[in-house]
């Protein structure tokens, strides 16, 4: 009882958008999903042994799994195939509206409840252990593209240095010739 008041307390300060999710979508908690598991395959175990009455339909085994199944729903964030016309329906919630609530669950501490998405944070930290850092040019032996004006910078700086080194003689011939006249070696 006093576990069901400290429940009710915590939805009480849930927000609008979140309280209409579990609403629509009851949370489903993973030991939920243990405990039907073990039910499921005990069942299963039993039905396998051989029944005293020969008659016996063997297809109740689908009937009580339906039937103990933790959710009557499929998860509102994946799409999924109708069962009577086989076609496939998008996913109820978008990826932005999946973020969303992710990140207002995150805030309220109740991102365990939400169902499996990608937009959560367990599969974020994943993703980033499996692909790492994915900036083009980071890697081993990459570079990044950068501006133009990036990428011509190192010619541009050694040409520039080339012609400090020249200068000495570059001055010497301009006096030689008299302080412009007959100079050819005009910058363009």
């Amino acid at each position: 009882m006093a576990q069901q008041v400290e429940y009710v307390k915590v939805a009480q300060t849930l927000p609008g958008k979140l309280l209409k999710f579990f609403a629509r979508y009851p949370p489903i908690l993973r030991s939920a999903i243990s405990q039907h598991d073990a039910a499921t395959s005990s069942i299963a175990a039993s039905l396998e042994s051989p029944s005293s009455n020969p008659n016996a339909d063997h297809n109740t085994e689908s009937t009580i799994q339906t039937s103990l199944a933790p959710s009557n729903y499929p998860n509102p964030f994946k799409s999924h195939k109708h069962p009577e016309t086989g076609r496939w329906h998008d996913p109820v919630y978008s990826l932005r509206r999946q973020a969303d609530l992710v990140k207002l669950a995150k805030a309220n501490g109740v991102e365990d409840l939400l169902p499996y998405t990608t937009k959560g944070s367990e599969e974020g930290r994943k993703r980033r252990e499996e692909q790492g850092l994915r900036v083009k040019g980071t890697g081993v032996g990459q570079r990044v593209k950068g501006r133009a004006w990036e990428r011509t910078m190192k010619s541009r700086l050694e040409k520039r240095k080339q012609a400090m080194l020249g200068m000495p003689t570059l001055v010497q011939q301009w006096k030689q010739l008299g302080h412009g006249r007959g100079w050819k070696k005009f910058p363009k």
